[in-house]
Parts: C-alpha cells; sequence; structure tokens
C-alpha cells in the first residue's frame, strides 16, 4: 500500500550504525528541501546490499525513486539495487534513472554507439579480451597514444591512458614484450608506470569479467587538447541545468597567469592524465558556454535520444555529459569530444539544478501515482 501522500525514496550508499538509520550526504540536503517544497514526502533510503529484502519493501510503498550510488563501489556493483529499481519500476513506482537507460548511455559504451555525432571521436569497442589482444596493438602504434575505459566504473576505476614511444604515432606495430608507459587515471599523472604491452593488457582483463560479465572495453583517441580541462554539462532531462569546470594541476586560468602563459596558450599534454582539481559550478546561461550549450539541447542530445531510442521522459531526471576539447576548426572555433556520461551518481552539481530537477521530479511522480 502506498503512502497517502506523494512520496519519493531519495537512495544512497549508507548501512544503519548503532541502529541508527544511515545519513545521506549534505549535498542533497537542497534535494530534500526542494521536493518538500513542492508537497512530496520524501524518505531517505540508505542502500546496502545485505538489507536488500528490507529496501525493496520500502520501495514498494513510494510513487517515486532517486538514486545517488554509485556504479562500482567499496562494497560492490548495482546489480542488486538495479533489480529492485526494475522491480518497483514494473509495478508502477516513477524512476529517476532507470537501470536500462543507465545500460544505454550512462556506461563508456555510449562513447562507441554515438561516436558518429557531433561530439565523438576515434572510437573502439572490444567485446573479449581476445579481440583486444588482437586489434588494440595497432591502433596503438598509429596514434602513440590510446585511452582505455572499460564500460561501467566511476573515479577514474580502470582507465589507462597508453603510451608507445614518444607519443606521435607512426611506429611499427608493437608485440606483447614492447615496453609502453602507462597512467592510471585514479592516480593521476603523478605515477607513470613502466611494463610491456602484454602486462598492460593482462591488467585490462578485469574490464571484461565486471559487473555480471557483462564488461566492455573501450579505446578512444587521446584528447591532446586535455590541458584545457574539461566542461561538464549537467541536464535534467533534455536541457541543460548547468555547467562545472576543472582543470590539470597549474593550468586553471590564474594558475596560467601567475606562470605569465596565455589563456589559450598550448602547453605539452602527454603526461596529462586526470582532472584532479575543485570543480567551479556555472549557471546554465553562462556566456562561455553558449555554444556548447545549443550543440548538446538542439543536435547531440536529440541525436543521442534517435539512437539509442529513447524518448525524452525516458531520460535520466539528472544526468551529466562531460567534454574535453577537440582540435579547433578552420575558422578557429573550439570543438569538444564527449568523454563520458554520468547517471547513477551525479554529485555535486549546479545550484540552479535543483528546482529544475525538484520541478520534474514531482510531475513525474503526480503522473505515476495518476495511472495506478
Amino acid at each position: 500500500m502506498r503512502l497517502t501522500s506523494p512520496s519519493v525514496a531519495i537512495v544512497f550508499p549508507g548501512d544503519p550504525v548503532d541502529g541508527q538509520p544511515a545519513v545521506p550526504s549534505p549535498r542533497l540536503d537542497p534535494v530534500f528541501t526542494a521536493l518538500a517544497e513542492l508537497g512530496l514526502a520524501v524518505e531517505p533510503v540508505g542502500f546496502e546490499t545485505a538489507r536488500a529484502w528490507e529496501i525493496r519493501e520500502r520501495l514498494r510503498v513510494v510513487d517515486g525513486v532517486l538514486t545517488w550510488v554509485d556504479p562500482v563501489g567499496p562494497h560492490g556493483d548495482r546489480v542488486v539495487l538495479d533489480a529492485l529499481l526494475r522491480e518497483a519500476a514494473a509495478a508502477g513506482t516513477w524512476i529517476g534513472s532507470h537501470p536500462d537507460v543507465i545500460a544505454q548511455l550512462g556506461t563508456k559504451e555510449v562513447l562507441y554507439t554515438t561516436r558518429g555525432l557531433g561530439w565523438g571521436c576515434d572510437t573502439h569497442l572490444y567485446g573479449s579480451p581476445g579481440e583486444f589482444r588482437a586489434e588494440f596493438p595497432a591502433r596503438l602504434a598509429a596514434d602513440g597514444i590510446r585511452v582505455l575505459k572499460p564500460s561501467r566504473g566511476n573515479g577514474g576505476l580502470g582507465v589507462w591512458k597508453v603510451t608507445l614511444g614518444d607519443g606521435a604515432g607512426g611506429s611499427a606495430v608493437p608485440g606483447p614484450e614492447t615496453g609502453v608507459v602507462a597512467q592510471h587515471a585514479r592516480i593521476r599523472e603523478e605515477v607513470r608506470q613502466e611494463m610491456t604491452l602484454g602486462q598492460l593488457m593482462d591488467r585490462c582483463a578485469a574490464a571484461f569479467e565486471g559487473y555480471g560479465g557483462t564488461g566492455r572495453l573501450i579505446d578512444q583517441a587521446f584528447a591532446r587538447r586535455i590541458a584545457h580541462g574539461i566542461i561538464r554539462c549537467y541536464l535534467v532531462r533534455d536541457r541543460v541545468a548547468g555547467f562545472a569546470r576543472q582543470y590539470p594541476p597549474g593550468l586553471s586560468p590564474d594558475e596560467r597567469a601567475a606562470r605569465g602563459l596565455a589563456l589559450d596558450a598550448e602547453v605539452p599534454a602527454e603526461a596529462i592524465m586526470g582532472l584532479p582539481s575543485a570543480k567551479t559550478m556555472y549557471p546554465p546561461d553562462e556566456p562561455a558556454f553558449a555554444r556548447l550549450r545549443a550543440l548538446v539541447e538542439q543536435e547531440w542530445v536529440p541525436g543521442m535520444q534517435a539512437i539509442l531510442g529513447l524518448d525524452t521522459n525516458s531520460l535520466p531526471v539528472l544526468w551529466d555529459a562531460d567534454f574535453l576539447y577537440g582540435p579547433k576548426t578552420a575558422e578557429g572555433d573550439d570543438t569538444y569530444v564527449l568523454c563520458e556520461i554520468n547517471a547513477s551518481s551525479v554529485t555535486p552539481f549546479p545550484p540552479e539544478a535543483v528546482p529544475l530537477l525538484a520541478c520534474a521530479t514531482a510531475e513525474a511522480v503526480t503522473s505515476a501515482r495518476a495511472r495506478l
């Protein structure tokens, strides 16, 4: 039996401590407040796999569910939680980010399936270790630097930048004993590991084993303008709700100025992997991102929806797309390359996203309740 008032559960990682309920991150406080101000009964639900049965019962009595649980975390993946969410959806509960939709756009595989859009670049998908071992060496030889990403993960888990020789490309195809330099995104650029290509391939084999054995490995061209940082574009459904910027160490605008570097000066990017600086948030109407916003809303998101077969109401209620800078056009305009899409646990987010998220949630929950 559902609750009397329209209701939404907010699911986050956590387990009771000393009999006290798990407490969500303070970053989610604005979401709780905004939903309550719209008249929704909001229930915090700490998720831990061992308590799946209890959580299942709690999700049966609400009208909607928002989740902030990483796809892969210290305690495992989301396989159990995703099964609960699918069951709740089948019973009529609205799910803010349905697991089936996340599987389409919230995994690195979307870099391959949408590579033909304007945000794409030279991207390949390996479905098995055999494919990877057979095809990757030639691509690495041609480009000199490639980036490998498991289809599922977060925080740089399993992401490697692989450099052959001087990184310029055009080398002979390497064998398993050929030396390469590998940088793991989770360690950032402080550690560059020398190993053989065979050893690197062995380490990447885990990408095919994860998440119920459905893992894939994505092979993407290295964005050689990474020194200019990354732009995170936040969306509520199909509308941009804000932006964030991050830079490599020492290359933010203030740091460039202190070093006497022009803002648009190109610097060697071969050693850069990962952008650990704090995010600077911007509203959706930030002039610096006006062109990117137009491309995202008018071309790329509709194009992605057409490729994936997703209508607007099926899109996650909050998600983000990370962009690196691609080569400049002949006219001197920036281009952008999709780095990843996050739809499982988007935080932090710009304050401007909260009212849009709350309104979209309230509308969806009310509609779901009316259909029962």
